[in-house]
């Protein structure tokens, strides 16, 4: 029996992928367990098997499996460069620190990502491995999009304080469950387009696919999260910003809006109005000025990783509207109170590293068409946590650093070392997504 190739996984023939599954390296099991215990998050839907720290040792599993993997090699990109600078800024910025312990605590926020990304990009080395762990991603993150979607209509799309949760975990907080669902809205829009008009792509899948992407939508906007719903509205004015003078796309752009504005409650229209005014915002506010203030007291290397809230309460007491400092709510003050603005310098650098790259996959002119709408899904998907994480405190969740992975793996699958013929690809390239 012949190994299956990508082209027979469209879109979710679960049998080819299967087959392709069992016959691959213990590594690659072990990285794909690994996403679906951290996304799908089986362990706390199911508390009798939450006995081990599943995450954890499927890491380990990826990683012992990785030396012994044949086919694992280094990948170069400048990704890793940067990111090794962060880490080494991260460490000194530790030592530093106005509280090293508490940086200590939380070492592995960071660090963990910084496994598991060098994992990812040397264990997902085929374009079918890639594939498959994308559908991993994205089945898992629209499980929980179809679940709170359900939720929230259970509830007539009512608005509520707390919004929607997501399972324990980091999704768990409404503000976080949002984001997670701007990273799955772009991969599931533009992976519908790629499947639209295949013919070999059954009808029940392309409807899955338009559920995939409708779903997190709705999340976002039962989530009670404003800066959610303000990413939501750039990103999709980003993804249409070629089409604006369209009829057709005009006229789903109206209808979107016209549907969008009418699920959104009322309590949460009128929270838009309260922005800047109400304690929450107010807060906020006090955050990013303090904090800001902070960056500039300490340049270098910041007040130490970790050691925001524990400063604020020492030294901004007078600015506090509630009984303790929360973290400063804003990925760039968070990162540049971590580790000052040589941090924050390479954290950007990262950011648009992989936006780049996202840009990248789309331009090679032998890829198939199917990665280079993936490629822009993801590009977005970053592009949407930036803006909400101007919002919440989230540099060190899993949102930007598997993407940036995601897309490092997928421009290291589409390279190809004897170039096809462009002329068998023009058509391929017609139709492709605008990328960020």
């Amino acid at each position: 029996m012949s190994t299956p190739s990508v082209e027979d996984f469209y879109a979710f023939r679960v049998g080819a992928m299967w087959r392709y599954f069992i016959r691959q390296h213990f590594s690659f099991w072990m990285i794909c367990c690994y996403l679906f215990f951290e996304y799908f998050r089986p362990q706390a839907i199911y508390p009798a098997i939450d006995i081990i720290p599943w995450a954890q040792t499927f890491i380990l599993g990826a990683f012992v499996g990785a030396v012994f993997d044949k086919s694992v090699k280094w990948v170069s990109s400048p990704m890793n460069v940067w990111l090794g600078i962060f880490a080494l800024v991260i460490f000194l910025a530790s030592l530093n620190a106005y509280n090293p312990e508490i940086s200590k605590d939380h070492y592995i926020d960071f660090y963990s990502w910084f496994v598991i990304y060098f994992l990812i990009i040397t264990i997902v080395n085929t374009k079918e491995r890639f594939y498959i762990f994308a559908m991993v991603f994205l089945f898992c993150a629209a499980k929980i999009a179809i679940g709170t979607t359900v939720s929230w209509a259970s509830r007539g799309f009512t608005f509520t304080s707390w919004g929607l949760m997501g399972p324990r975990g980091y999704f768990q907080n409404s503000g976080e469950l949002a984001i997670l669902m701007l990273t799955l809205f772009p991969v599931a829009f533009y992976l519908f387009q790629a499947m639209y008009k295949k013919q070999q792509v059954r009808l029940w899948e392309k409807a899955l696919l338009f559920v995939f992407f409708v779903t997190p939508i709705l999340t976002i906007l039962g989530a009670s999260s404003r800066g959610a719903q303000i990413a939501l509205a750039l990103t999709l004015a980003l993804m249409y910003r070629k089409y604006i003078f369209k009829v057709r796309p005009l006229i789903g752009i109206a209808i979107l809006a016209t549907a969008i504005s009418l699920l959104l409650p009322e309590e949460q229209k009128q929270r838009f109005t309260e922005i800047g005014e109400d304690r929450t915002s107010q807060q906020r506010i006090l955050y990013l000025e303090n904090g800001w203030d902070m960056m500039k007291d300490h340049p270098y290397l910041g007040v130490g990783y970790y050691n925001f809230a524990s400063y604020y309460n020492l030294h901004y007491s007078h600015d506090l509207l509630r009984d303790r400092a929360e973290m400063p709510h804003n990925i760039f003050i968070q990162v540049g109170t971590d580790a000052g603005f040589i941090g924050l310098g390479v954290f950007m650098a990262l950011i648009l590293s992989a936006l780049w790259m996202s840009f990248k996959v789309t331009k090679i002119p032998q890829v198939e068409p199917v990665f280079s709408y993936i490629s822009a899904g993801l590009g977005y998907g970053i592009l949407g946590f930036i803006v909400a994480g101007q919002f919440v405190t989230v540099a060190y969740y899993p949102f930007f650093w598997i993407s940036a992975a995601m897309l490092v793996s997928l421009g290291n699958c589409c390279r190809s070392p004897e170039p096809k013929p462009l002329k068998r690809h023009v058509g391929h390239m017609q139709n492709l997504p605008t990328t960020p």
